[in-house]
């Protein structure tokens, strides 16, 4: 119903929804809250979104257990999160602080074992903040989602950036597992053109070029 009220008053739907719940904190335990999601109830509340909106990003956060995570994606959720830290000055540390956490990350994997995990199961990672910086935001967006023009965007996009990720700060694992992927996935470029063009800036960043986009 907030979506059918956005379409009509303001023309656009909504660009995310993200599904939070409540879940263990430094002084909260969920078992004090006896009307607390089940998993099972949550992963039905991320399908059915996804049935109402689907043009809508969904997100999950690392305050969800990595089996959880697993089983959302494969009903609805686009955008995850890796390697997530919650305490003050938390990414300038070499070792996860545990002390100042502000709650609880059930998902403690780094983004690199986030991101070889995504690839494994079959998903395409992508770091892709084109549509903003193009300023494809608002109406703009919505209209390419519906008509599912923005594939034309995301996919190209998709494996631009994940090639840099993959040049810059991948293991050695990782780096191997995602230039199989980013092959496979280029003949699936409908359009020859940007097919061609695709890649031809994945040569360049592997020269140390960056900042492509679509």
């Amino acid at each position: 119903m907030h979506a059918e009220h956005l379409e009509t008053t303001f023309g656009v739907g909504p660009d995310t929804i993200s599904v939070p719940r409540i879940c263990p904190a430094d002084d909260i335990s969920t078992q004090d809250f006896p009307d607390a999601i089940s998993d099972d109830i949550f992963c039905k509340i991320v399908a059915v979104i996804r049935i109402a909106v689907p043009y809508t990003g969904m997100i999950i956060s690392t305050r969800e257990n990595q089996a959880v995570r697993e089983k959302a994606l494969h009903l609805g959720i686009s955008q995850i999160s890796g390697g997530s830290r919650t305490s003050v000055g938390g990414y300038t540390e070499d070792v996860r602080p545990t002390d100042t956490e502000q709650f609880d990350v059930s998902d403690q994997r780094s983004l690199d074992e986030v991101i070889e995990w995504l690839m494994e199961l079959g998903f395409l990672p992508s770091f892709c903040t084109a549509c903003y910086r193009a300023g494809r935001t608002g109406d703009r967006f919505m209209e390419l989602c519906k008509s599912k023009q923005i594939q034309n965007c995301c996919h190209p996009n998709a494996l631009l950036t994940l090639k840099e990720y993959l040049e810059d700060y991948a293991s050695p694992a990782t780096k191997a597992l995602g230039e199989k992927l980013v092959q496979a996935e280029l003949p699936n470029i409908p359009q020859e053109k940007v097919r061609e063009v695709c890649i031809e800036r994945l040569q360049k960043i592997a020269q140390g070029e960056r900042d492509f986009r679509f």
